[in-house]
């Protein structure tokens, strides 16, 4: 049973109960989480993977034939309601790619194999399912997440709750769409469940690389708990080249320092090979891993660990082809040279091997190099301007505006119908709600925080234009007039 209510007046419980959640995670860091009961022999492996599924589905003004007035609902339930439109017919499947996790791995555990998944939900797509009266999904997974003969299979990864860009998303929001995707993860499964959340997955694998947005997201990580972060290799560089990582598969230590020379820092896992849900679909990791042998860190032999993330739902493959292939090779795979593990127990093996966080090769954001050769963190905001200024007249690809799995796509240009309307909301909410200090557990706060969480899904962003850009105004709209009008 949950701790916490599931539900507060009508909306997800994304607020209120702060302390009891950062108590239950501070908790959580005080033990290991998978070590104890791993069965892998770290020392006798030459290699390892890690695969994530990501799962993520917005909430829309579509509940309804007219958008002004129309029910938020899931993007889910448009499709089931409506299955005759582009590809809406696989609504059905996506329902069942939401809960299959719960039928696989209790199945390899029972013939005695040793399963591993990282999952990743978005808050928007949580409450949607349950909105449905899908609780089946819940069933299953909340029997991977608490019953101690599967959990050890399972890791659960951080994400911000409304799926928001961290590049973009102002930082005061940002942490509150992590703070909200704890809170109603452990409304879910428990606070001891949260507790055991250590990775943190960004939407749209997503990272900063402005000096001041990407120290105050490596801060907020840290602040609410979080030990590690998945980044996609071409969004990092090494400090002291500017160039790419060189071992793609060894853990990494992100360094954020911003205008006033203040640093913060984070493990980062490197994700690799792009987005192509092909990838994890037909287990990629597995096979590139049992071609790798241990390699050298901070003076020991360990095993690379390739690590790979995609949307757990989307593309034929994802949905018809991964449930064959996952059940075969985690047969193969199990008590094998190159097994399964998930991050936090193949750290938890590296760290008991005495190697420690300051022993990680270091990386920074993309085209942060050009900017320490010009600037030293100290000389304040208005130096760092004029320097960023001059670096984007020197060159025409040098942007501020992170990366992404896919950087041939900007979060800020040519979406300024939208930002106007998220800023301007953005900045109403700070001066109606966080300014006066409207306290969290108040249903005013609960109800706008829900309305800003929804307006900054980066759907609304990622299409650019048409229908989702007419939800993204339309939820802004909604959160002016409860900001206005109830506060």
């Amino acid at each position: 049973m949950s701790d916490l209510p599931e539900y507060v007046d009508q909306l997800p419980n994304i607020c209120g109960a702060e302390a009891q959640v950062a108590a239950a995670v501070r908790t959580g860091r005080e033990r290991p989480v998978f070590r104890a009961e791993s069965r892998t022999d770290f020392g006798g492996i030459r290699s390892a993977f890690a695969t994530a599924l990501h799962m993520h589905q917005p909430l829309i003004p579509a509940g309804g034939p007219e958008l002004g007035t129309a029910g938020i609902i899931s993007n889910l339930k448009h499709m089931m309601d409506n299955p005759g439109v582009g590809d809406n017919h696989n609504a059905a499947v996506f329902h069942w790619c939401y809960k299959r996790m719960g039928e696989f791995i209790p199945q390899l555990v029972e013939e005695g194999k040793q399963p591993r998944v990282m999952l990743e939900y978005s808050g928007t797509l949580l409450h949607g399912l349950r909105q449905m009266g899908l609780h089946d999904v819940f069933d299953n997974l909340q029997r991977i997440t608490c019953e101690p003969r599967y959990r050890a299979a399972v890791e659960w990864l951080g994400a911000p709750w409304g799926h928001a860009v961290a590049p973009s998303t102002p930082v005061q929001d940002y942490r509150l769409h992590v703070q909200a995707w704890q809170h109603h993860f452990a409304a879910i499964f428990g606070l001891e469940a949260v507790g055991r959340v250590r990775g943190f997955s960004p939407a749209e694998m997503a990272l900063p690389n402005h000096p001041e947005t990407a120290y105050e997201f490596v801060r907020t990580l840290k602040d609410c708990g979080y030990q590690w972060v998945l980044v996609q290799e071409h969004t990092v560089e090494r400090p002291e080249t500017g160039g790419g990582p060189e071992r793609r598969h060894l853990p990494h230590r992100l360094v954020c320092r911003n205008a006033r020379g203040e640093e913060a820092s984070i493990i980062a896992i490197l994700k690799t090979q792009g987005s192509d849900t092909k990838l994890v679909a037909q287990m990629q990791p597995y096979y590139e891993a049992k071609g790798l042998s241990r390699w050298e860190l901070a003076g020991r032999p360990v095993p690379p660990l390739v690590t790979q993330i995609a949307d757990g739902e989307n593309g034929g493959v994802m949905m018809n082809e991964f449930p064959a292939k996952y059940l075969e090779v985690m047969r193969e795979c199990s008590g094998s040279p190159t097994p399964a593990l998930n991050v936090t127990e193949y750290l938890e093996h590296l760290f008991a091997l005495g190697i420690q966080e300051k022993d990680l090769p270091v990386l920074q954001p993309l085209f942060q190099k050009r900017i320490w050769d010009r600037f030293h963190p100290g000389d304040g905001a208005e130096r760092l301007a004029q320097v960023l200024e001059q670096l984007k007249k020197e060159d025409h690809r040098f942007h501020m505006e992170g990366g992404s799995w896919t950087n041939n796509i900007s979060w800020v240009r040519g979406y300024e119908n939208l930002l106007g309307p998220m800023e301007r909301a953005s900045s109403l909410f700070h001066e109606k709600v966080l300014k006066p200090g409207v306290p969290a557990n108040d249903p005013r706060f609960r109800n706008a925080l829900f309305h800003l969480m929804c307006s900054q899904t980066s759907c609304y962003r990622y299409w650019g234009q048409g229908i989702w850009t007419d939800y993204g105004r339309e939820i802004c709209r909604r959160l002016e007039a409860i900001l206005t009008h109830d506060l």
